[in-house]
């Protein structure tokens, strides 16, 4: 393979992160230690998965911060820790962890899911700092962002190496049945972040059904982020099965 079929190929292949909040939310429900979080996240790793996703949030509802320290001992892939840097514990349990990627999410305390990206206009400085004090820990950074055009600009002058495209809003055109419809702004957005140098990620609401005709539009995508729905397929599924349909999904 010459060089520029290889360099190709590698921007091809999307990776699959399997957040593993929802295994958390069962074990939170009932008090003890089943599900095992830590154990559902090397099974992830075990059946294929490229990584593993967490977001801990301040009043610890489903992964906490404890699960964190345990998680960073012991994966071996690509470790993603999601949330809203304005809290300090949450830099302070990233910085200590050390993962792979750290993904910021504007989410307001008590937030059931995350449900809208940053104003990267109106929040530049902020991000700027915050970005650059993980990436002199070594850590990449990703920003949750919408699909706007503007928004992906302003993305690229704060420093960060990626961003993560909120999809809900493509998941329920393409349930509706509007799937160019649903796309279009996707296209775009990922066009400009290309242009600019950065790398794309995406998540939230991308299940089995809609999963494929996005990653066939943005071929150059980097990596998903999934949860919610692989949860709910692996209770009829089983778990292993799941994690490689949704990988064939981003063959």
């Amino acid at each position: 393979m010459n060089r520029d079929a290889e360099s190709t190929y590698l921007c091809a292949m999307t990776k699959l992160s399997v957040n593993i909040n929802k295994f958390a939310t069962i074990r939170n429900s009932r008090g003890g230690n089943n599900p095992n979080v830590v154990q559902a996240a090397l099974d992830a790793e075990r059946f294929g998965a490229d990584g593993v996703t967490v977001h801990p949030r301040p009043d610890e509802r489903h992964i906490r911060y404890a699960d964190v320290r345990d998680l960073s001992k012991v994966l071996t892939k690509e470790f993603n820790i999601e949330g809203n840097p304005k809290e300090a514990s949450f830099i302070d349990l990233v910085l200590e962890t050390k993962p792979a990627q750290v993904t910021l999410v504007p989410d307001a305390l008590g937030q059931i899911t995350s449900n809208h990206g940053w104003d990267t206009i109106v929040h530049q400085e902020f991000l700027i700092k915050t970005i650059q004090l993980f990436q002199h820990a070594g850590i990449r950074v990703s920003i949750f962002v919408d699909p706007i055009i503007e928004m992906i600009a302003a993305a690229a002058t704060t420093g960060t190496d990626r961003i993560e495209l909120y999809t809900e809003a493509y998941a329920t055109e393409y349930a509706n049945g509007h799937a160019t419809i649903a796309i279009a702004p996707y296209i775009a957005a990922a066009a400009k972040a290309k242009e600019l140098g950065m790398g794309i990620n995406a998540g939230h609401d991308l299940d089995l059904h809609n999963l494929q005709f996005f990653k066939s539009q943005i071929p150059y995508l980097d990596e998903v982020s999934i949860g919610h729905a692989l949860v709910c397929d692996a209770l009829y599924l089983g778990y292993e099965n799941t994690v490689q349909l949704y990988q064939r999904q981003l063959k």
